[in-house]
């Protein structure tokens, strides 16, 4: 009787530490979980890439998120130069003009994809954003000893040789791109301007992305490089010579005394001015006492032939 007494009771006692440590155990796994969770969350956070190459850089690395992020990043490299090996013979024609006007200079860079959508997604804008700076601080380095008036032209190659951020190409970058999109992308082109004091830069895009307000993004893009102009008038004025060039797409500047020759006049200053077509480019800018010295016009995705 004692003995079943005791018998009872032992396992009475048993079950109660063993209900007791299975409690413990399965707190201490939420607890473990819920971490776990939250450093997944980070990383997804901080690199954008997808739930399972976190995890799995999560658990390659012991739930060390610095390294996780470095390896993430090194396999998104190598997974975008070879996607982007892949595409390269794929046509890219969409894209954004970017144009970014700073203190006496500017740039205007073009980058290319497959489709409108790709080209309204914020990591392509970040690619345009990331060409444009770039091709800035080139300039900058190039030209900070140079007085006057500095223009440069960057074809595809140039661009590409380019660094962003810690030394990384702008190559590196393109395919890094390519790997998160899917579709192939192209460097084209980009213009920097450099001017004197006394000089003005005027600019404008057309087909703009709101979202976007560091650098100017669209299809059609402009710069213009202008002397005078009334005070406090002069940035409006800038931006409608920019809208002229890029509606009526001059090739040319031309002379202020040139006679218009009507619709299929190529050259700026004899054409009829988009902002008020009762005057010519010239008579406006006589009214403005103001003169045009440069132009640059880009659309994108316009062979080199149309843009000379």
């Amino acid at each position: 009787m004692f003995l079943t007494f005791l018998c009872r009771t032992l396992t009475r006692d048993v079950a109660k530490v063993s209900v007791g440590q299975h409690v413990q155990s399965l707190h201490t796994g939420c607890q473990l979980l819920a971490a776990e969770k939250a450093l997944l969350m980070k990383l997804r956070k901080s690199t954008g890439y997808t739930f399972i190459n976190c995890k799995k850089a999560l658990e390659k690395f012991d739930n060390d998120v610095a390294q996780a992020e470095t390896w993430l990043h090194e396999q998104a490299q190598k997974e975008g130069w070879s996607k982007a090996n892949k595409l390269e013979g794929r046509k890219a024609k969409e894209g954004l003009i970017g144009v970014f006007v700073g203190d006496k200079a500017a740039v205007m860079v073009e980058v290319n994809c497959e489709t409108d959508f790709v080209a309204r997604n914020e990591k392509f804008q970040q690619l345009v954003k990331d060409v444009t700076f770039a091709t800035l601080a080139h300039h900058r380095n190039k030209t900070q000893s140079q007085p006057g008036y500095v223009k440069s032209v960057l074809s595809s190659d140039d661009l590409s040789k380019l660094s962003v951020g810690e030394g990384t190409s702008l190559a590196d970058q393109v395919a890094l791109t390519i790997g998160h999109l899917g579709e192939n992308m192209s460097l084209k082109r980009a213009v920097t301007v450099g001017i004197p004091a006394e000089w003005k830069i005027g600019s404008y895009v057309h087909g703009g992305i709101s979202t976007q307000t560091e650098v100017a993004m669209g299809r059609y893009g402009a710069l213009v490089i202008f002397q005078g102009g009334k005070e406090g008038e002069q940035e409006m004025l800038g931006r409608k010579l920019g809208q002229h060039i890029v509606g009526e797409s001059p090739l040319s500047l031309g002379n202020m005394d040139d006679l218009p020759c009507g619709e299929s006049e190529t050259c700026l200053l004899p054409q009829t001015f988009l902002a008020d077509p009762s005057r010519t480019v010239a008579q406006f800018l006589r009214g403005q006492q103001a003169r045009v010295l440069d132009f640059v016009r880009f659309q994108c995705g316009e062979t080199t032939e149309d843009a000379e």
